[in-house]
């Protein structure tokens, strides 16, 4: 065998011990007993330190420079398993096992902490976890920025600096049309009581109809909806409110479009690099085309409307003008997950420059509650209630996942691009999805995109798929002609 044959041959053990390694996060999520909290930690450190101990084998290190790359694929893997080896080998297995069991922990605690509205409680927990993530950012960056350590994490090749000006862009735009829009008056909301299992059938049909394959997958109930695993083995999670079925169903698009890019990737690909989705920003752009510029358009939604009609009879919305206009409803609110599209990105921009302050030691973690308060009543003009509406709401800083949040808006972006060349391929799509079918739009992502897994860089894949490379202009168009149609500006 060659040394690029051995290396792969590694490789694929290595990935498949990372999906293993997935499905106990899975589980934890969705039907592990409450009292295996303390076990599932050690599980979880246990199979860090395997991975970390493979991704470190001197071995990869000489196959690495041994190994010749006959054509793209080739190539391709070489650089991602350099870039992981070159990372891994800079983070002391120590560490990378006690990050493991430490977030896992830090996980349970986060989540009885948000329901009983106790930040005093989290607040420990967070602060070993931050300290633990500067600890790896500091032995990654070296000279650098140890915040940008942490983002390439989720989005190779991205700097705190260049998203910082691409939303700087984004921000004075959406301010704006966010004022304007709240001047007019709102359109009717959805009102009374949709009972779950009404629900849980409309929100598989959904995910069906955007192409998400139950053989390779599965839907369950967590807390916070994600999408886990790669190849032959991606579920998705959603979750239900009796007064707020779009919660569901929009969770469930917006988690199909993740999964179904990973279901998507050429199978040539799987249990290697390239057998994932390339980046977290290259992910979100698929859920966040799925849900908003498909699922909520005014296409789709006039579908949506009778299948609502047709499951929970006479909801007292109108007409399907009515219930466009109610789907994209811009009101007040906490949530970032439930946040309309127009809004949404500043709730992400409030916590990347949390999250920055905290990496860089400017913003102190007993100072987090207040300072995410001050920020959160000057960007919507009313002040948090409780803390599971506030700092406590998401589940990524327990998990460590310092440098994630930058990536939802920054595959907003994305998608504003790659729906732009959409609709230029695609001119009478409107007509498939009145109809319920996404299958030319999907489709189209799937050969243009989701099949190439991580064969091109993140800006690459998108450049790829959309024709140019990447910008927030096609956000903020469409955003600026969606809402204005809508609100009558």
């Amino acid at each position: 065998m060659t040394a690029y044959a051995d290396l792969m041959a590694f490789q694929r053990e290595t990935e498949a011990l990372a999906q293993v390694a997935g499905r106990l996060g899975w589980d934890q999520e969705t039907m592990m007993p409450d009292g295996a909290g303390p076990q599932r930690a050690e599980e979880h450190g246990a199979m860090a330190s395997i991975l970390h101990a493979r991704r470190t084998d001197p071995r990869v290190g000489d196959w690495l420079q041994a190994a010749t790359a006959g054509d793209d694929v080739a190539a391709a893997n070489l650089r991602h398993i350099r870039r992981s080896f070159d990372r891994a080998t800079k983070v002391p297995a120590r560490l990378a096992t006690e990050l493991a069991q430490t977030t896992s922990r830090a996980h349970r605690i986060w989540a009885k902490a948000s329901a009983e509205e106790d930040v005093a409680a989290f607040l420990p927990m967070l602060q070993q976890v931050l300290d633990l993530r500067r600890e790896e950012a500091a032995a990654i960056a070296g000279n650098a920025d140890p915040y940008d350590a942490l983002l390439d994490d989720y989005e190779p090749g991205a700097t705190g600096a260049s998203l910082s000006a691409m939303f700087a862009a984004l921000r004075p735009r959406l301010v704006a049309l966010r004022a304007a829009v709240l001047d007019r008056p709102k359109p009717p909301a959805l009102t009374g009581l949709f009972d779950e299992a009404g629900q849980l059938a409309l929100s598989t049909k959904l995910a069906l109809a955007f192409g998400y394959d139950l053989d390779t997958g599965r839907i369950d109930k967590a807390v916070h909806p994600f999408s886990s695993g790669s190849g032959l083995d991606v579920r998705i999670t959603t979750r239900t409110n009796p007064a707020d079925p779009f919660n569901c169903f929009y969770s469930t698009v917006h988690e199909v479009g993740h999964a179904a890019y990973e279901q998507g990737i050429d199978r040539a690909h799987l249990l290697t690099p390239l057998g994932a989705g390339v980046s977290m920003g290259v992910h979100e752009s698929q859920s966040r085309i799925y849900e908003n510029q498909l699922g909520r358009s005014r296409a789709f939604t006039g579908w949506l409307y009778g299948q609502m009609r047709d499951s929970f009879g006479d909801f007292g919305i109108a007409d399907e003008d009515a219930f466009y206009a109610c789907v994209n409803r811009v009101s007040d609110g906490f949530i970032r997950t439930e946040a309309d599209e127009l809004q949404y990105n500043l709730h992400v921009l409030l916590r990347f420059d949390l999250e920055r302050a905290l990496v860089s030691g400017d913003l102190a973690v007993n100072d987090l509650e207040g300072a995410w308060n001050d920020r959160f009543a000057a960007d919507f003009g009313f002040a948090v209630d409780r803390p599971s509406n506030g700092v406590l709401q998401d589940v990524h800083w327990s998990e460590g996942l310092f440098g994630y949040f930058p990536t939802y808006s920054l595959g907003n972006v994305y998608a504003g691009c790659l729906h732009h060349a959409l609709r230029a391929a695609v001119p009478d799509l409107d007509e498939d999805l009145a109809r319920g079918d996404t299958s030319r739009a999907t489709g189209w992502l799937r050969a243009n995109l989701q099949q190439f897994g991580g064969l091109r860089s993140p800006v690459a894949t998108i450049t790829h798929a959309a024709g140019f490379a990447p910008h927030e202009g096609p956000l903020l168009e469409y955003l600026e002609t969606k809402f204005s149609g809508i609100y009558g500006l």
